[in-house]
């Protein structure tokens, strides 16, 4: 079965860097980005991670967790963890699953039900598993993105796709392309032009069926 939109995530327990996780319980009442790999020891993979350790206080403003998956076990994970920390400069404080079984990337689809990856596989084996999920506090998916392995993913995007869940989250609006912080958004078709007045203040019609307004406060 596919993971879709407003699905719960499938819940799990598993291994870590940072002992055994239950991933709803580690999710509590904030967001969570959970970001696949095929793979410990890998150039691109390696960046990426670099990157997430680097990030850490944007993601901790943002009331986010961050977990990573590969598919090696937490002793390789331990070893690759002081690679990204030498290559990025920052500690690498977020946990990364054991994903050896590949039940969690089976679990999330990033592999055919019956994939079967002996001992020995390479990257190139579950390459399919280089995708982002970004999930709510209510557990559900909010936002995924899908990545082939010789495509970095870029963190600025994340981030910024973060920020835009969580400005629409319970909010009759949506952002217009490229929006980032700060700019106007979307006011959502369910609100009339006097609703929408009453809820925003002013807004700023484009066409009718495209209005725009300051960007609320959370």
């Amino acid at each position: 079965m596919s993971i879709r939109i407003n699905d719960v995530a499938p819940d799990f327990t598993a291994d870590s860097t940072e002992g055994k996780i239950n991933f709803h319980e580690w999710i509590g009442d904030s967001y969570a980005i959970l970001f696949s790999h095929p793979k410990d020891f890998t150039p691109v993979c390696t960046t990426e991670f670099g990157a997430v350790a680097q990030l850490a206080p944007e993601f901790t403003k943002r009331n986010t967790k961050v977990m990573g998956v590969s598919v090696d076990s937490v002793e390789d994970h331990k070893k690759w963890k002081r690679d990204i920390e030498a290559f990025s400069g920052a500690p690498a404080n977020f946990p990364i699953i054991d994903d050896a079984s590949l039940e969690v990337s089976k679990l999330y689809d990033m592999l055919p039900a019956d994939a079967y990856l002996p001992d020995g596989r390479t990257p190139a084996d579950s390459a399919t598993v280089r995708t982002v999920f970004i999930i709510g506090p209510d557990k559900k998916i909010r936002l995924t993105m899908s990545y082939p392995m010789s495509v970095g993913r870029n963190f600025a995007e994340i981030l910024r796709a973060l920020d835009a869940v969580q400005a629409t989250d319970n909010t009759p609006i949506a952002t217009p392309a490229n929006w980032v912080q700060g700019q106007d958004v979307i006011v959502a078709l369910s609100l009339n032009d006097e609703q929408a007045k009453e809820k925003f203040g002013a807004i700023d019609i484009k066409l009718p069926y495209l209005r725009f307004t300051k960007s609320p406060a959370k």
